[in-house]
């Protein structure tokens, strides 16, 4: 991606480095938050639409499940987009189709046609934070600076802060409007996001490529200019645009990925095919992207990565927890403690506003190893506190354990995304974030699968405890992960 370059206001100008384009910051913020609103703004509307529509929960369920499998698919694959064409296209065409997506939601006469919403709704919002990524790299490179920790540490309190008022937002709208108006309320964010986007994200600039080591092309240079033709009409002096996608490799990461989570999200006998089909998938990703010029995810190259693969494994671990607690705890509060959902959100609301502390506190003076440490050993003690918990345990335990488990909520998710700003391939940064986020949706769906088996027709305590050890060998995973990576020692503390 072509980086900006500002001008100093006129007048005297300091000396010094150059500062990050605060104007790049509104755009960033809001188009990676569009994701996570639309995750936690359903989930009170669910049981109003089951009763409009005539649906069952299991069908309602699909209406949370279609969005995690359209981004879980749909990241890494316009993270690569971006990488190759700049993410001022890729943002303002997202962001457009949040806006159709609410509007057919808001429209919408049948459950199908909802579920399709949701499904271009998770397509829609796939850009915002490979976009936001792929602009601090260019930020980075810039200004001189290692990692923007700041905007970093504002992306993770953003997101934060964004699970502590879905709820209430979505009650709240579905109190005044109806559960239509969930869907409505994409109307106003996808304007306001392609009207910041349109205004304030950088155009490509014409300019040339600078060479690689090997005498190429830099990918990273060329990625805002793909559509500025050379002498010969070719972009780059290169192949096209669009003969740079790589759609084989996309269509057979679609089948690996959809395959997989299929099967993690209803892991029955009667679904034996879909293993096969994600094995067979998945050699014939590897094969073609070994063999193609341009791969979608160069795996020669990720493969080398190991730093990164051990922070996607510790992604992985680390969000099997957190969504086991979300949602399988929360559940267990409500059949075998006997909470109402109000209290049981409200006893939830400690976890997300410690995150947030965590997170300020993390981004300003933490390392990335000791923050994933801290992350670590919070999220141990939770579980065994679940251990400890019964159906007759007082109230306040449950709200000290929702405090501890507010530690790792905050750490790990900033301290996996500054692991990926600055273990990623600086071309690839796009994809890579993408690719951390589908990693976050393979735990989720490993947890409900988790959920689902421990406790069976009823949440109760024996099963809560089952889930509880499901979660802290997740938990243990994660921190044999960090405590052995000897990798994370050179990553710096943050700063900027």
């Amino acid at each position: 991606m072509t980086e900006r370059t500002t001008t100093a206001p006129t007048g005297a100008r300091r000396a010094g480095p150059p500062a990050l384009d605060r104007r790049l910051v509104p755009p960033m913020v809001l188009g990676s938050v569009l994701n996570p609103i639309n995750s936690t703004v359903i989930a009170v509307a669910l049981v109003p639409i089951g009763a409009a529509l005539g649906a069952s929960p299991a069908q309602t369920a699909w209406l949370v499940s279609a969005l995690y499998l359209a981004t879980a698919l749909g990241q890494p694959v316009v993270g690569r987009l971006i990488d190759l064409f700049g993410p001022r296209r890729l943002f303002l065409a997202s962001t457009s189709l949040v806006g159709v997506a609410g509007v057919v939601g808001t429209l919408a006469p049948n459950l199908g046609t909802l579920i399709a919403a949701r499904v271009v709704l998770g397509f829609g919002t796939c850009a915002g934070y490979p976009a936001a990524m792929a602009l601090l790299r260019a930020e980075s490179r810039r200004t001189g600076q290692e990692s923007p920790a700041g905007v970093l540490t504002l992306l993770a309190v953003a997101n934060q802060t964004v699970a502590v008022v879905g709820p209430l937002l979505g009650g709240l709208l579905t109190g005044l409007g109806g559960w239509r108006s969930t869907f409505a309320l994409n109307i106003p964010l996808s304007l306001l996001a392609v009207t910041l986007g349109a205004l304030r994200l950088p155009r490509p600039e014409a300019e040339p490529a600078k060479p690689d080591q090997a005498g190429h092309p830099d990918e990273a240079d060329q990625a805002g200019r793909a559509d500025q033709p050379d002498e010969a009409g070719q972009a780059d002096g290169g192949p096209g645009p669009l003969r740079r996608i790589d759609l084989p490799g996309m269509a057979l990461f679609a089948v690996l990925l959809l395959s997989l989570l299929l099967f993690l999200m209803h892991p029955h006998a009667d679904r034996w095919y879909l293993p096969p089909l994600t094995l067979a998938a998945a050699a014939a990703f590897t094969r073609r992207e070994r063999r193609t010029a341009q791969p979608f995810i160069d795996v020669r190259v990720l493969g080398g990565n190991t730093p990164l693969l051990l922070t996607y494994a510790r992604a992985l671990a680390a969000y099997v927890v957190a969504y086991a607690f979300l949602y399988g705890f929360a559940q267990w509060t409500e059949e075998g403690f006997g909470l109402t959902p109000l209290q049981a959100g409200l006893v939830q609301a400690p976890t997300f506003l410690v995150g947030i502390g965590v997170s300020v506190l993390a981004g300003r003076r933490g390392g990335v190893r000791t923050t994933l440490l801290v992350g670590a050993a919070g999220q141990i003690a939770a579980c065994l506190l679940m251990l400890a918990l019964g159906a007759h345990s007082p109230l306040w335990a449950l709200v000290v354990l929702a405090v501890v488990f507010g530690i790792p909520q905050g750490a790990n998710g900033l301290a996996l995304q500054n692991s990926v700003f600055r273990q990623s391939d600086p071309a690839r940064t796009g994809s890579s974030a993408g690719l951390l986020r589908t990693f976050a949706y393979l735990g989720s769906m490993v947890a409900a699968a988790a959920t689902a088996a421990a406790y069976g027709p009823h949440a109760g305590t024996a099963g809560m405890h089952h889930l509880a050890w499901v979660m802290l060998a997740a938990a243990v995973l994660f921190l044999l992960l960090t405590a052995f990576d000897r990798t994370l020692r050179a990553l710096p503390a943050a700063a900027g």
